[in-house]
Protein backbone atom coordinates (compact mmCIF):
# COMPACT_ATOMS: atom_id res chain seq x y z
CA UNK A 1 0.00 0.00 0.00
CA UNK A 2 2.96 2.33 0.48
CA UNK A 3 3.40 2.81 -3.26
CA UNK A 4 -0.17 4.01 -3.83
CA UNK A 5 -0.03 6.17 -0.70
CA UNK A 6 2.98 7.97 -2.16
CA UNK A 7 1.05 8.64 -5.36
CA UNK A 8 -1.96 9.88 -3.39
CA UNK A 9 0.30 12.11 -1.31
CA UNK A 10 -1.27 10.85 1.90
CA UNK A 11 -0.33 8.27 4.55
CA UNK A 12 -3.34 6.47 6.01
CA UNK A 13 -3.67 5.94 9.74
CA UNK A 14 -6.19 3.17 9.03
CA UNK A 15 -4.82 1.21 6.07
CA UNK A 16 -7.97 -0.88 6.09
CA UNK A 17 -9.88 2.07 4.64
CA UNK A 18 -7.56 2.26 1.65
CA UNK A 19 -7.71 -1.50 1.17
CA UNK A 20 -11.51 -1.31 1.27
CA UNK A 21 -11.51 1.52 -1.29
CA UNK A 22 -9.53 -0.67 -3.67
CA UNK A 23 -11.74 -3.77 -3.27
CA UNK A 24 -14.13 -4.34 -6.16
CA UNK A 25 -17.42 -6.16 -5.53
CA UNK A 26 -16.24 -9.12 -7.63
CA UNK A 27 -13.39 -9.73 -5.18
CA UNK A 28 -15.63 -9.26 -2.15
CA UNK A 29 -18.15 -11.74 -3.54
CA UNK A 30 -15.45 -14.36 -4.04
CA UNK A 31 -14.08 -13.83 -0.51
CA UNK A 32 -17.21 -13.56 1.62
CA UNK A 33 -15.85 -15.86 4.29
CA UNK A 34 -13.00 -13.43 4.96
CA UNK A 35 -15.31 -10.55 6.02
CA UNK A 36 -14.24 -8.69 2.90
CA UNK A 37 -16.34 -5.62 2.02
CA UNK A 38 -16.52 -4.05 -1.43
CA UNK A 39 -15.87 -0.36 -2.09
CA UNK A 40 -19.48 0.37 -3.10
CA UNK A 41 -20.42 2.13 0.15
CA UNK A 42 -17.25 4.21 0.00
CA UNK A 43 -17.99 5.05 -3.61
CA UNK A 44 -21.42 6.36 -2.56
CA UNK A 45 -19.88 8.58 0.10
CA UNK A 46 -17.01 9.71 -2.13
CA UNK A 47 -19.42 10.82 -4.83
CA UNK A 48 -21.09 13.17 -2.32
CA UNK A 49 -17.80 14.49 -0.92
CA UNK A 50 -16.51 15.15 -4.43
CA UNK A 51 -19.71 16.89 -5.49
CA UNK A 52 -19.68 19.11 -2.41
CA UNK A 53 -16.03 20.15 -2.76
CA UNK A 54 -16.42 20.94 -6.46
CA UNK A 55 -19.68 22.85 -5.89
CA UNK A 56 -18.07 24.80 -3.05
CA UNK A 57 -15.09 25.72 -5.24
CA UNK A 58 -17.29 26.86 -8.12
CA UNK A 59 -19.48 28.94 -5.79
CA UNK A 60 -16.60 30.65 -3.99
CA UNK A 61 -14.11 31.12 -6.84
CA UNK A 62 -16.56 32.31 -9.48
CA UNK A 63 -19.12 34.59 -7.79
CA UNK A 64 -20.86 35.58 -11.02
CA UNK A 65 -21.60 32.09 -12.35
CA UNK A 66 -25.35 31.36 -12.66
CA UNK A 67 -26.76 28.16 -11.17
CA UNK A 68 -27.22 26.42 -14.51
CA UNK A 69 -23.63 27.05 -15.56
CA UNK A 70 -22.34 25.80 -12.20
CA UNK A 71 -24.40 22.64 -12.56
CA UNK A 72 -22.96 21.92 -16.01
CA UNK A 73 -19.40 22.67 -14.88
CA UNK A 74 -19.71 20.41 -11.86
CA UNK A 75 -20.97 17.59 -14.07
CA UNK A 76 -18.09 18.17 -16.46
CA UNK A 77 -15.46 18.11 -13.70
CA UNK A 78 -16.75 14.99 -11.93
CA UNK A 79 -17.70 12.99 -15.02
CA UNK A 80 -16.54 9.42 -15.44
CA UNK A 81 -14.03 10.39 -18.10
CA UNK A 82 -12.27 12.85 -15.77
CA UNK A 83 -12.23 10.37 -12.89
CA UNK A 84 -10.83 7.71 -15.21
CA UNK A 85 -8.05 10.12 -16.20
CA UNK A 86 -7.21 10.60 -12.50
CA UNK A 87 -7.12 6.82 -12.02
CA UNK A 88 -4.79 6.49 -15.00
CA UNK A 89 -2.49 9.18 -13.60
CA UNK A 90 -2.32 7.29 -10.29
CA UNK A 91 -2.05 3.89 -12.03
CA UNK A 92 -4.91 2.84 -9.78
CA UNK A 93 -5.67 -0.23 -11.85
CA UNK A 94 -2.50 -1.87 -10.55
CA UNK A 95 -3.78 -1.82 -6.98
CA UNK A 96 -7.46 -2.74 -7.26
CA UNK A 97 -8.47 -6.14 -5.87
CA UNK A 98 -10.61 -7.93 -8.46
CA UNK A 99 -12.36 -11.27 -8.64
CA UNK A 100 -10.94 -13.83 -11.04
CA UNK A 101 -13.68 -13.35 -13.63
CA UNK A 102 -13.37 -9.57 -13.65
CA UNK A 103 -9.58 -9.87 -13.79
CA UNK A 104 -9.74 -12.08 -16.87
CA UNK A 105 -12.26 -9.83 -18.63
CA UNK A 106 -10.04 -6.74 -18.42
CA UNK A 107 -11.41 -5.16 -15.26
CA UNK A 108 -8.16 -3.37 -14.46
CA UNK A 109 -8.68 -1.10 -17.44
CA UNK A 110 -12.48 -0.84 -17.28
CA UNK A 111 -13.44 2.83 -17.18
CA UNK A 112 -16.36 2.44 -14.76
CA UNK A 113 -14.35 0.38 -12.25
CA UNK A 114 -11.47 2.85 -12.21
CA UNK A 115 -13.72 5.92 -11.94
CA UNK A 116 -15.67 4.33 -9.08
CA UNK A 117 -12.41 3.49 -7.30
CA UNK A 118 -11.35 7.15 -7.39
CA UNK A 119 -14.58 8.11 -5.61
CA UNK A 120 -14.02 5.34 -3.05
CA UNK A 121 -10.47 6.57 -2.40
CA UNK A 122 -11.77 10.10 -1.85
CA UNK A 123 -14.20 8.75 0.76
CA UNK A 124 -11.43 6.75 2.44
CA UNK A 125 -9.26 9.86 2.69
CA UNK A 126 -12.20 11.84 4.07
CA UNK A 127 -12.93 9.24 6.76
CA UNK A 128 -9.27 8.83 7.68
CA UNK A 129 -8.09 12.43 7.61
CA UNK A 130 -11.14 14.67 7.37
CA UNK A 131 -12.50 17.06 4.76
CA UNK A 132 -9.28 19.06 4.41
CA UNK A 133 -7.40 15.93 3.30
CA UNK A 134 -10.11 14.99 0.80
CA UNK A 135 -10.29 18.58 -0.47
CA UNK A 136 -6.52 18.68 -0.96
CA UNK A 137 -6.67 15.58 -3.14
CA UNK A 138 -9.60 16.93 -5.15
CA UNK A 139 -7.85 20.27 -5.63
CA UNK A 140 -4.70 18.58 -6.96
CA UNK A 141 -6.25 16.02 -9.24
CA UNK A 142 -9.67 17.34 -10.28
CA UNK A 143 -10.06 21.07 -9.65
CA UNK A 144 -6.70 21.72 -11.30
CA UNK A 145 -8.74 21.37 -14.52
CA UNK A 146 -11.30 23.98 -13.47
CA UNK A 147 -9.90 26.90 -15.47
CA UNK A 148 -10.01 24.86 -18.68
CA UNK A 149 -13.57 23.82 -17.88
CA UNK A 150 -14.59 27.41 -17.22
CA UNK A 151 -13.21 28.46 -20.58
CA UNK A 152 -15.10 25.78 -22.46
CA UNK A 153 -18.78 25.66 -23.33
CA UNK A 154 -19.31 22.36 -21.54
CA UNK A 155 -20.84 21.03 -24.77
CA UNK A 156 -17.96 19.80 -26.86
CA UNK A 157 -20.17 18.59 -29.70
CA UNK A 158 -21.62 22.08 -30.15
CA UNK A 159 -18.19 23.67 -29.86
CA UNK A 160 -16.77 21.30 -32.48
CA UNK A 161 -19.73 21.85 -34.79
CA UNK A 162 -19.33 25.63 -34.58
CA UNK A 163 -15.61 25.30 -35.32
CA UNK A 164 -16.21 23.09 -38.36
CA UNK A 165 -18.96 25.34 -39.75
CA UNK A 166 -16.40 28.11 -40.22
CA UNK A 167 -15.24 26.19 -43.28
CA UNK A 168 -17.92 25.68 -45.89
CA UNK A 169 -18.42 22.15 -47.13
CA UNK A 170 -17.09 20.50 -43.96
CA UNK A 171 -19.16 17.63 -42.60
CA UNK A 172 -19.05 15.96 -39.18
CA UNK A 173 -20.29 12.45 -38.48
CA UNK A 174 -20.24 10.30 -35.33
CA UNK A 175 -19.83 6.54 -35.61
CA UNK A 176 -20.22 3.79 -33.02
CA UNK A 177 -17.04 1.70 -33.11
CA UNK A 178 -17.80 -0.77 -30.34
CA UNK A 179 -19.48 -1.58 -27.05
CA UNK A 180 -18.48 -3.78 -24.14
CA UNK A 181 -19.70 -4.94 -20.76
CA UNK A 182 -23.01 -6.37 -19.51
CA UNK A 183 -26.31 -4.71 -20.33
CA UNK A 184 -26.47 -2.92 -16.97
CA UNK A 185 -22.93 -1.52 -17.25
CA UNK A 186 -22.12 -1.01 -20.92
CA UNK A 187 -19.29 1.12 -22.26
CA UNK A 188 -19.70 2.61 -25.73
CA UNK A 189 -16.89 3.68 -28.04
CA UNK A 190 -17.45 6.41 -30.63
CA UNK A 191 -15.36 8.25 -33.19
CA UNK A 192 -16.00 11.55 -34.90
CA UNK A 193 -15.25 11.93 -38.59
CA UNK A 194 -14.51 15.17 -40.45
CA UNK A 195 -15.10 14.78 -44.17
CA UNK A 196 -14.59 11.03 -43.80
CA UNK A 197 -11.40 11.26 -41.71
CA UNK A 198 -11.29 10.35 -38.03
CA UNK A 199 -10.31 13.30 -35.84
CA UNK A 200 -11.18 12.01 -32.38
CA UNK A 201 -12.49 9.06 -30.40
CA UNK A 202 -13.83 8.45 -26.90
CA UNK A 203 -15.85 6.20 -24.61
CA UNK A 204 -18.78 6.63 -22.25
CA UNK A 205 -21.56 4.85 -20.41
CA UNK A 206 -24.05 6.17 -22.98
CA UNK A 207 -23.68 6.90 -26.67
CA UNK A 208 -24.19 10.62 -26.02
CA UNK A 209 -21.44 10.59 -23.39
CA UNK A 210 -19.12 8.78 -25.80
CA UNK A 211 -19.88 11.34 -28.52
CA UNK A 212 -18.98 14.19 -26.14
CA UNK A 213 -15.72 12.40 -25.27
CA UNK A 214 -14.90 11.97 -28.97
CA UNK A 215 -15.66 15.66 -29.60
CA UNK A 216 -13.40 16.72 -26.72
CA UNK A 217 -10.60 14.56 -28.13
CA UNK A 218 -11.11 16.15 -31.55
CA UNK A 219 -10.99 19.69 -30.11
CA UNK A 220 -7.78 18.84 -28.30
CA UNK A 221 -6.27 17.38 -31.49
CA UNK A 222 -7.24 20.54 -33.35
CA UNK A 223 -5.57 22.66 -30.70
CA UNK A 224 -8.81 24.12 -29.29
Amino acid sequence: MQAIEEKLGYRFRDCGLLENALTHSSYANENRGRCCESNERLEFLGDSVLGLVVADALYKRRANLPEGRMTRLRAQLVCEENLHAVAAQLELGRYIRLGKGEEHSGGRTRVSILADAVEAVIAAMYLDGGMDVARGFINRFILSDMDRALNSTGDSKTELQELVQRKSGSMLAYELTGESGPDHDKTFAMRVMLNGREIGSGTGRTKKEAEQAAARAALKALGK
